[in-house]
């Protein structure tokens, strides 16, 4: 089994109850086990937050090591059905937050919906003919003092690396993102991308576990 550790500030609760634990991430922080196994060094936080808990908990969705925010853990297998399901279903949404350096081709309060056919290789994403098709809306919140605009980020299809990809092919990679070209060093760990709301308020059933319309913490 993968090396257990307790780390301070590997995240905060969020929300809990009996049925899913909600979390707020932080960067650089593996969600579930890598394909490593017990070679694996870097804290896992499925595994960590279960030692903290004392209970076993089933991952319902996952966020990228380098990427900060919310992510929520079933503690029974009933839960983890009715998550994935909606999450599978997009009847329960994640919104994310992202700095970009600023663009001279894009005007504050745009929304654009970006489409593309995406494929994953060893390290990092790439369109292809035969890809799965991605959709993701970007709306242009602000542009602050220091030159970087906020975007508010939603991924309507779940493509591994979508919204460092679509970024970085409009000319606009995360900041921190080296991986996606970005040269500008994020002044906290990890990539300048937040999930910061979880929206149950198409989840009918979502009161039958006892949850929120949504949850939200701070953006950037």
């Amino acid at each position: 089994m993968a090396r257990v550790e307790s780390r301070v500030m590997l995240y905060q609760i969020v929300f809990e109850n009996a049925h899913f634990v909600i979390v707020d991430k932080a960067a650089n922080v593996l969600s579930v086990p890598s394909r490593m196994g017990e070679v694996e060094e870097r804290p896992i936080l499925g595994l960590v937050l279960q030692n903290d808990l004392g209970i076993r908990l089933f991952p319902v969705h996952r966020l990228d090591f380098e990427v900060q925010g919310l992510i929520m853990f079933a503690k029974t297998p009933a839960a983890q059905k009715a998550g994935n399901a909606w999450f599978e279903k997009k009847t329960v949404e994640k919104i994310y937050c992202a700095l970009t350096l600023s663009h001279s081709g894009h005007k504050i309060g745009e929304t654009n919906e970006w489409q593309c056919r995406l494929l994953r290789g060893k390290k990092r994403a790439y369109e292809a003919a035969h890809g799965k098709e991605s959709l993701t809306i970007a709306h242009l919140e602000s542009l602050d003092e220091s030159g970087y605009f906020h975007w508010e980020m939603r991924p309507v299809t779940g493509r591994s690396h979508q919204l460092r990809y679509e970024l970085f092919r409009h000319g606009m990679p995360i900041i921190g993102d080296a991986l996606y070209g970005s040269t500008e060093r994020f002044k906290f760990e990890g990539i300048a991308l937040r999930s910061f709301k979880i929206d149950f308020s198409k989840a009918l059933d979502r009161q039958d576990f006892l949850l929120p319309d949504q949850i939200v913490v701070d953006p950037f």
